[in-house]
């Protein structure tokens, strides 16, 4: 079995940070997003993967190498423009050749990964078995109908007026017959080849489609609420470690990461919180639900619920919150400007001036 991991989109609900970074690339508590994929698909035992990259093929390239540091091997499947999911496993066809396959998308998070639905797709092989949740808006998702049994009956692309709230999650599972069906459809009104389209051709023919509904966390990170949301879930699953210096006048509360080369000084960390290596924070607030990349400073600020990318300088500029902040940003303090007020004032005015 192969993996197809999709990390050619161009990230435009991500902007400005996907002008000049892979949205696959930024990172949930210091970690990219499309390495938590990559690791879940090394777990579920599938070694060979096809990277679909596009525009930012270099930086995925740069950041994955190989594939040996997650104990994979890998192999880049360049795309001239995003054209669907359906469109990924056309250009992909020669690569994944009779194969059984997972596609996974490089921009999704799933808690828990997927080991167990490879396992039962393995174990039964259906011609095709979907992912869904329950989401209380679907017309921005792919909507799955079932019937009374359970089975997969029709799906659709962003609906206007949903069958159901069950959104197909970006993990999809696929034997060899999915190569007829992305053959057979054509590019829907977005331009696309939609993978939704496909899944239905088989339907249609009689095929055997399966779906599993999940009931754990998953987010598809492709905007900053998101990323925040996923950054505060990840964060809150890991231990307190301080390999980094901490002086005495500062204090770490709960579940604090302190990564070695990372310095602490008169500042109070509360958690969850991780400070990369190489970053020093001084005279700071650092709170809840915020990631602080490598050598980044934060002086004389305070910062919760954010992410941080590397090489940023955040000095003295009071409280941050909700925000994801780019690489090699800094944040100061804007200048003072004189105040004056020009007037043309008739005659009986009353004017009150806040000053």
């Amino acid at each position: 079995m192969k993996a197809l991991v999709l990390s050619g989109g161009a990230g435009t609900r991500l902007r400005p940070i996907t002008h000049t970074s892979a949205k696959q690339l930024v990172p949930v508590a210091n970690k990219a997003v499309l390495f938590y994929g990559l690791e879940s698909i090394a777990a579920a035992g599938v070694t060979e993967v096809g990277v679909i990259v596009g525009d930012t093929a270099d930086e995925i390239r740069e950041a994955v190498g190989d594939g040996s540091r997650f104990g994979l091997d890998i192999t880049y499947i360049p795309q001239e423009r995003p054209l669907g999911l359906a469109h990924a496993v056309l250009i992909a066809r020669d690569w994944l050749g009779d194969d059984d396959f997972v596609m996974y998308l490089g921009d999704n998070f799933i808690v828990g990964g997927i080991t167990d639905l490879v396992d039962e797709f393995r174990r039964t092989r259906p011609d095709a078995q979907i992912l869904l949740t329950r989401v209380p808006d679907p017309r921005a998702f792919g909507v799955a109908e079932l019937d009374a049994a359970g089975q997969v009956v029709g799906l659709e692309e962003k609906p206007r007026a949903p069958k159901s709230d069950l959104a197909l999650v970006g993990v999809y599972l696929f034997t060899p017959a999915i190569h007829e069906a992305v053959r057979a459809v054509r590019p829907s009104f977005r331009g696309e080849l939609e993978i939704t389209h496909a899944i239905q051709h088989l339907i249609d023919q009689g095929a055997d489609v399966r779906s599993t509904i999940i009931k754990g966390y998953w987010k598809d990170t492709g905007n900053v609420v998101d990323m925040l949301e996923v950054n505060r879930t990840v964060l809150e699953s890991l231990d307190r470690r301080i390999d980094g210096s901490v002086d005495d006048a500062s204090e770490t509360v709960g579940r604090v990461i302190v990564e070695a080369g990372a310095t602490v000084v008169n500042s109070r960390l509360v958690g969850p919180v991780v400070i990369g290596a190489g970053t020093e924070v001084r005279d700071s607030y650092v709170g809840p639900f915020t990631s602080v990349a490598e050598n980044c400073r934060i002086t004389d600020s305070e910062l919760e619920f954010s992410i941080v990318l590397r090489d940023s300088s955040i000095d003295g500029v009071g409280r941050i919150e909700n925000s994801l902040i780019g690489r090699h940003v800094e944040v100061t303090p804007a200048p003072g400007v004189p105040s004056a007020h020009c007037l043309v004032l008739g005659d009986h005015s009353k004017v009150q001036i806040h000053t």
